[in-house]
Parts: structure tokens; sequence; C-alpha cells
């Protein structure tokens, strides 16, 4: 990438912290710009601040104001900030909140070394970034609730296909592969599912299109075709 990725980091385990500042410090094309342990103290900086961070990592389980009910006062200081959750948690209270909430990616803390960097590449390309399980289990979630059709939308074939392959926790590359098309055309689909969803990013895409009974049991891409 051209630009260079600049990253705060949100987290109040200092051995966690350590293994993010170390990985960002070989990772080519990103700059951890700030490390701080509480929500609070990363608000006051972005207040502060000039700069917008391009990324910010952000544990949900912080001291006092936990990482949920800050992603809204970090998109308020930093609206070009594209929010990572980084936890241990893969409950659906938290993940669906999370993303509910406005966060652009859900990495599990157990994530290796390239999915966190690779996580962060794609968010601050404007995509989004799930952990592959996290994405089913928001489609299981989501069905669990029994979803109404809550709008009438009309996807045409292609976008229902790469639609299920992103619920499938598929990245773009994966996604034009699987279906055999370009890279671009696969781009262009997914602006065109993000414009009728009426959502910024694939997380609320997916709970969106569930919602809407665009997703439902048995659409999911079949075991094997990665």
């Amino acid at each position: 990438m051209k630009k260079q990725i600049h990253i705060i980091l949100v987290e109040d385990n200092p051995g966690y912290r350590e293994v993010i500042e170390f990985t960002l410090a070989d990772a080519p094309g990103m700059q951890l710009d700030a490390v701080f342990g509480t929500a609070e103290a990363a608000l006051q900086h972005l207040q502060d601040s000039s700069r917008e961070p391009d990324v910010t990592l952000l544990d949900i389980n912080l001291p006092g104001i936990s990482g949920i009910e800050a992603i809204p006062q970090i998109k308020e200081r930093s609206p070009a900030t594209q929010i990572i959750m980084i936890t241990q948690s893969d409950s659906e209270a938290d993940v669906v909140e999370a993303i509910q909430t406005g966060a652009s990616g859900y990495l599990l803390k157990s994530a290796t070394i390239e999915d966190i960097t690779q996580g962060i590449r794609t968010v601050a390309e404007g995509g989004a970034s799930l952990d592959a399980s996290v994405a089913k289990f928001i489609v299981k979630a989501m069905h669990v609730r029994h979803p109404k059709p809550e709008m009438n939308i009309t996807l045409t074939g292609r976008e229902s296909e790469v639609l299920v392959l992103l619920s499938e926790g598929m990245l773009k590359k994966q996604i034009a592969d699987q279906l055999g098309i370009g890279m671009h055309t696969v781009a262009d689909h997914v602006k065109e599912i993000y414009r009728k969803l009426n959502v910024q990013n694939a997380p609320a895409a997916i709970t969106k299109a569930f919602r809407s009974g665009l997703l439902a049991t048995g659409n999911g891409a079949k075991k094997g075709q990665r």
C-alpha cells in the first residue's frame, strides 16, 4: 500500500500491547502512533490531536468506559477512523453490538499476526475485517432471532452470491477466485450491495441482509469451496 497506515491501540493488557507493538513495528506501511490503556485516555488524545488515525485497534473489556461504549465517541471525534475490535469475546451480544455500533472489524485475540495485519489493511482500504468464525456466528445469531423482512430490497443473482460469500467471512480475492471473476468486478458488486442496503461495511451488510430476509439458513457457501 502506498499510504502509510496510522494506527492507535487501546488495550489494557500489557502483555498483549507488547505483542501488537512488536507486530506493527515490523509491518510494512504501518505506523503505531499511540498506545493507551483506557478509552478515556484515547478519547482525550483524539480530542487534542490534529491527526486522525486511519485505524483504531480497540479492546472491548476496558476499565472505565468499555470498548463498545467508546465506539460512537471515537467516531464523533475522528469520523474517518476505522475501528477493529480485538478481544477474547465471541459472544453474540458483544459481536452484534460492536458491529451495530460502528466497528468495521472484529478479530479475536487468538487471531494470527497475519490475520491482524491483513485486517488492518482491509479496513484502511474501506473494507471490513471479520474473523471467519465470527462472520458465520453473526448469521447464526441473526437466524436465532427469527428476523422478519424490514424492507423490499432486490439483489441480482451475482450480488446475492457475493453477499453469501461475504457472510462466510471471505475476502474479495477469495470471492473472485470462488466465482471465477475479477477483483474489480467483485468490488463493484460489493459497492452496489452496500448502496442497496444503505450500509458502510460488510458486517453491517450481513446483519441487515439477514434481517431483511436476503440471507437465510441453507444460503451459505458449501464447505470446502474455499
